[in-house]
């Protein structure tokens, strides 16, 4: 697959896995390839591993250590093997094995060559409560080679979030072209909709997502193709008309949202768009709320605050600008959650493009609305 394997020394007595990459790899299409895309702990440990932040680029034909340790197998099964007696986990590290060299990452089998690998979500990732057993779970939506998620716990369980992203249909919103390519706000927005989405899912939260493709999952490319066939849930045809569109996704969210208001603990609702600006007028992602919405305005303050500080973390000297405003918006006014409207950047703006077209840094964004999301329900749930 285009990548050289080494084998590095470990703290744990056993060895990782060590990759050079090529020209195009990423931290999310590098993961992805060795199937450790699944679980955010894979994803932290990489970063750790490495010294690494989420929006750091790989260097071309540098060496990366994974968070995947090579075993010896020689004890005749994967239980003993690995130290554990946990029947379940050993079935999954064999699956695991077994789509690697079903990809073509892994030349052999562990049986054939004496090698097991085996992922640190497996090993390191630690459930917050002592009683719960993640599990994995299948979202077709979520594209090919993004549908399985591992549950690492149930932090929010209870929680119903209700994702729409903008436009679709026979509305792309905003456009630009670049490198002769049409960049579609419809796109670039589900994209990023998809990847948060399966961030809650990992923790346990009930997700809808309202604007869908069926034909497009996650992808990893830096220029998404266009369709017209997003539908609204559940298999609606989008309309031409705009305040039909509006109504008809609007009505879908209330349908759900009186069937879940007994059992859930809150119920909210995340629009997620791109802007378009003069070309040259770069701008943050900021956020919209309700005017008197105190719940809407708390969690777009949340979420704003949560990016701020990441920044901060990650690109000390770059400054964030991003606000929050009160908007009578329809799908603000209309929603019977709370609500919140996100604009991601300006699709016409040079700057604000690598945003969304470097796909590590479409997982960087849904990874950091997802850690706002979270503390927004842990304020609400007071956890």
């Amino acid at each position: 697959m285009g990548c050289l394997l080494v084998l590095a020394s470990s703290i744990y007595g056993q060895s990782n896995l060590v990759v050079e990459v090529k020209s195009g790899d990423g931290i999310q299409t590098l993961l992805s390839r060795y199937k450790l895309h699944q679980s955010n702990c894979n994803l932290d440990s990489f970063l750790a591993l490495n010294k690494l932040s989420p929006t750091d680029y790989l260097i071309l034909e540098k060496k990366y250590t994974l968070p995947l340790k090579v075993y010896n197998y020689t004890e005749g099964t994967i239980r003993a093997t690995v130290g554990i007696n946990d029947y379940d986990k050993a079935l999954r590290i064999q699956h695991f094995n077994e789509a690697l060299v079903a990809s073509g990452v892994k030349k052999s089998g562990f049986k054939d060559d004496g090698e097991l690998w085996v992922p640190y979500h497996e090993l390191f990732c630690v459930p917050t409560t002592n009683d719960f057993k993640s599990y994995t779970m299948k979202i077709p939506i979520l594209g090919k080679e993004y549908e399985e998620i591992i549950v690492e716990d149930e932090t929010l369980k209870g929680c119903v979030y209700y994702l729409v992203s903008g436009h679709g249909g026979p509305d792309p919103g905003a456009m630009t072209k670049k490198d002769g390519k049409f960049l579609c706000e419809d796109e670039y927005a589900y994209d990023v909709t998809l990847r948060l989405a399966r961030n809650l899912l990992s923790h346990g939260a009930k997700v809808y997502v309202i604007v869908r493709d069926e034909n497009d999952g996650i992808r990893d490319q830096e220029y998404l193709g266009y369709d017209k066939d997003e539908v609204v849930w559940f298999r609606q045809r989008i309309p031409a008309n705009q305040v039909r569109r509006l109504k008809q996704r609007t009505e879908a969210v209330n349908d759900l949202y009186e069937k879940e208001k007994e059992t859930a603990k809150l119920q909210k609702m995340i629009a997620i768009h791109v802007d378009s600006r003069s070309i040259g007028e770069k701008i943050d992602i900021f956020f919209y709320h309700f005017p008197g919405s105190t719940n809407g305005k708390q969690t777009a303050d949340t979420l704003l605050k949560t990016i701020d500080a990441k920044y901060k973390e990650h690109q000390s000297n770059r400054g964030y600008k991003g606000i929050v405003k009160a908007r009578d918006l329809y799908v603000l006014r209309e929603s019977k959650p709370s609500a919140v409207y996100i604009e991601l950047g300006n699709i016409t703006n040079e700057f604000d493009q690598k945003r969304l077209l470097i796909v590590d840094n479409r997982q960087a964004i849904a990874n950091w609305l997802f850690l706002g999301v979270q503390k927004d329900a842990f304020r609400i749930l007071k956890k």
